[in-house]
């Protein structure tokens, strides 16, 4: 099926926009912590995590440990997906679309 030669441009752009999007992402790090520092968790763009830091105090309380790593690790997904959705907004900002439709 032809496209007309605008919505053809269109789609082109936005497979563009979609790449650098994607590369965009894959810069993303950050970090998640919790118990004040005792559980720090480093996470990329596309949540995988790349780090782990616990700190020896709380090695021995396996239940607070558990707890400590899992608040980390949710930290550290909000952050990505806070920044993931800045990123995007700001890339779609352009293109005239209605607020919160991303």
């Amino acid at each position: 099926m032809k496209m007309p030669g605008n919505m053809q441009n269109m789609m082109a752009q936005a497979q563009k926009m979609q790449q650098k999007m994607q590369e965009e992402i894959a810069l993303i790090r950050v970090e998640g912590s919790s118990g004040g520092g005792m559980v720090t968790v480093k996470m990329d763009g596309h949540k995988n995590i790349t780090g782990v830091k616990i700190d020896a105090e709380v090695a021995g309380d396996v239940e607070m440990l558990q707890d400590l790593v899992l608040a980390a690790c949710n930290e550290a997904t909000k952050k990505v997906d806070d920044e993931t959705k800045q990123k995007m907004s700001g890339m779609l900002g352009g293109m005239g679309l209605p607020p919160g439709l991303f």
